[in-house]
């Protein structure tokens, strides 16, 4: 399949249309010629495109290194005079152009005025010496739906496509830490798929494009995976965070809620709170996600917001006490595929082996009852919000969005209804909470997700990230350096679906399919403990990968 046919977008009425290539356009415009690739390597793009940009002759030795870099590296080096804001972002916002161009993460690149406002920082350097902030310099990129000023967004509609009037609290706060925007990033419609297909396009996975990013950070996620940003800002109320993140190989954090700023972000149903979406970094590195909270938390946003819980980000020391992990191998609703299976097994028996870890053998609780009670709060209005924007954008519904939002999981609910739903969610949680103490783990080890990056149109289940939504308990997602090989991630029989869920799961693995994905996993904490979900992946990580 050619490339073009790979990132085909959604289909509409002739407005829709009409409307729909007028922001590819506006798009396309956005990218300079000098940075455009030659279309004879577009006509013959490998699988894995991850290398496209070190080959392509468009970015300088220089610059190359640079994008090589982390973001608490880059932040470091501009600290020191070793670098220039406006070198950091002129690196990696090359490296975003050639990235949409192999992959369709982008949805608007504004790399001139990003380096103005390098430009800025870097005469503020010269002139005090000292750097504004702890971001000061570094370039962030932003998913579509968080609002920058003067920026185009959407809440996952082409009927709520806007031009941002200002910054949201979360790009107030990291502009004000010194962070620098050039690029924002692809979404879902909706917002409500781990894959992602917008307006815009289909995102690819940079690893293996026949295979998704993730969802709905996926633009996120392919861009971080192509070097084109060493860290990004995602949202994540069912898995959006780490999906996308264990899809490319990255790291990410869906943090508490109410913890970061989310005010002002571009949604279509406000006021909906039966769940409620986290954001956080999504990253090249364990230590960008610790730089990113810090920084964020150090500003003190629950003075801006009184929503916000007034929780400092504590850190815990793990060096001198036993670390108590519990591993779920699955979930009793849906059996991961053998590379994550793979990944699992090595990790048991390298913790197991490990001094200072205590490993246990978690049992989950009642994960398909948790997962049948989100559900249907994605959705409590029936999913007739949905319906309205498609309708009045003249969009066509693409198939997650039908599945996600198809009785009997989304039903329309009154007010009675929804305060019962809403009890029920609060009495798992509690009951939730009795039994993971009972268990007796600081931690639990298990898949972000029910196999590595799964073909485009086929993520149905979101059971492994979505249930720590539900119980709002942290979640880290972390590369293990693992890739798919057909040569060892071999189909293993399965004795008897656990559900119909499992069944469907099963018949979509082939492991010459998902050759080359990277293989991560997740670490979760009890809610509020980002901290020690933050310290015991990095020991975690460390223990495998030596």
């Amino acid at each position: 399949m050619s490339f073009k046919a790979k990132i085909q977008g959604i289909t509409g009425d002739a407005t829709y249309t009409a409307k729909a290539q007028a922001l590819k356009d506006r798009l396309e415009a956005q990218i300079p010629p000098s940075l455009r690739l030659d279309p004879a390597i577009l006509d013959h793009l490998p699988l894995d495109v991850t290398g496209i940009p070190a080959s392509c002759g468009l970015l300088t030795p220089a610059e190359l290194a640079i994008t090589e870099l982390d973001a608490t590296a880059v932040c470091e080096r501009i600290a020191k005079g070793q670098l220039t804001a406006v070198d950091a972002v002129t690196a990696f916002g090359k490296r975003a152009a050639i990235a949409h161009q192999v992959t369709a993460c982008v949805t608007d690149f504004f790399l001139d005025e990003g380096i103005e406002q390098a430009k800025a920082l870097d005469e503020f350097y010269r002139r005090e010496g000292k750097v504004i902030g702890p971001l000061h310099g570094l370039p962030i990129s932003i998913k579509e739906h968080i609002p920058i000023k003067g920026r185009w967004g959407s809440a996952g509609f082409l009927a709520n496509v806007e031009r941002s009037l200002d910054d949201c609290d979360m790009t107030r706060t990291l502009r004000s830490l010194g962070a620098v925007f050039y690029v924002k990033t692809n979404q879902p419609q909706t917002l409500q798929h781990l894959e992602t297909q917008s307006s815009y396009g289909r995102t690819l996975n940079p690893h293996n494009s026949n295979l998704t990013p993730g969802g709905s950070s996926g633009g996120e996620s392919a861009l971080i995976a192509m070097k084109g940003s060493c860290m990004g800002v995602g949202t994540d109320g069912g898995g959006s965070i780490r999906v996308p993140c264990a899809h490319c190989g990255l790291y990410g954090i869906r943090p508490s809620c109410k913890r970061m700023p989310t005010f002002g972000y571009l949604a279509y149903q406000k006021g909906h709170d039966g769940y409620v979406t986290s954001t956080g970094p999504m990253c090249s590195s364990s230590r960008d996600l610790r730089l990113f909270l810090q920084a964020v938390l150090g500003a003190r946003p629950h003075i801006i917001d009184p929503s916000l819980m007034p929780l400092p980000l504590t850190i815990p020391d793990l060096s001198k006490k036993t670390l108590r992990v519990g591993i779920m191998m699955h979930d009793n609703v849906v059996m991961p595929h053998p590379p994550i299976l793979r990944a699992l097994e090595l990790a048991k028996s390298k913790l197991e082996a490990a001094p200072n870890i205590e490993v246990i053998n978690y049992e989950p609780y009642k994960h398909e009852e948790g997962y049948s009670i989100i559900r249907p709060m994605y959705f409590e209005d029936g999913a007739r919000t949905v319906r309205r924007l498609l309708k009045e954008g003249g969009e066509d519904m693409l198939p997650l969005s039908e599945w996600v939002t198809s009785p009997p999981h989304v039903q329309d609910h009154d007010a009675l209804a929804m305060w019962a739903l809403h009890a029920k969610r609060n009495t798992y949680r509690r009951a939730y909470s009795d039994h993971w103490r009972q268990q007796g783990c600081d931690v639990l080890l298990c898949p972000p997700f029910h196999g590595t990056a799964s073909r485009h149109d086929t993520a149905k289940y979101w059971g492994y990230t979505a249930i720590w939504n539900l119980l709002d308990y942290p979640g880290v997602v972390f590369p293990t350096g693992l890739k798919v090989d057909p040569s060892v991630d071999v189909v293993r029989e399965m004795a008897s679906p656990m559900s119909p869920t499992d069944e469907y799961n099963h018949s979509l693995y082939d492991p010459d399919i998902f050759v080359g994905a990277p293989i991560s996993l997740q670490v979760v904490a009890r809610r509020f403990n980002d901290g020690l979900a933050l310290a015991a992946q990095e020991v975690i990580e460390h223990i495998i990968k030596t």
